[in-house]
């Protein structure tokens, strides 16, 4: 049985696995930051990257500027996000060298 992760909005997927870094069916928490962002790479094992684009101001000038981000998540068996998906990654304890993100869910985009 999938556990409720405690974010609003989220839910758990039908699919279910045994992957123990899962935050719905395995023992991972989640907590700290939440982002939405794109899909760039799934030929990790187990993992993907993931690119989103952020805005911040320069003092300095008076003017923002923008910036794109690329993250390392953790994708579990049961979402199994691909290369151009739109997804919700939220912060977690390490997991590995690179990756303290975990993907929590994938969106539907009308483009």
């Amino acid at each position: 049985m999938a556990r409720n992760v405690g974010i609003k909005g989220i839910e758990a997927p039908k699919e279910a696995c045994t992957d123990k870094n899962c935050p719905f069916h395995g023992t991972l928490s989640v907590r700290g930051r939440l982002f939405r962002g794109r899909v760039i790479s799934d030929k990790m094992n187990k993992g993907v990257i993931i690119e989103f684009k952020r805005i911040y101001k320069i003092p300095k000038y008076e003017r923002f500027a923008k910036k794109k981000t690329k993250v390392r998540a953790h994708n579990p068996d049961c979402i199994k996000a691909r290369n151009g998906d739109f997804v919700t990654i939220m912060e977690t304890r390490p997991i590995s060298k690179t990756k303290s993100f975990v993907v929590l869910s994938k969106e539907v985009v009308n483009e």
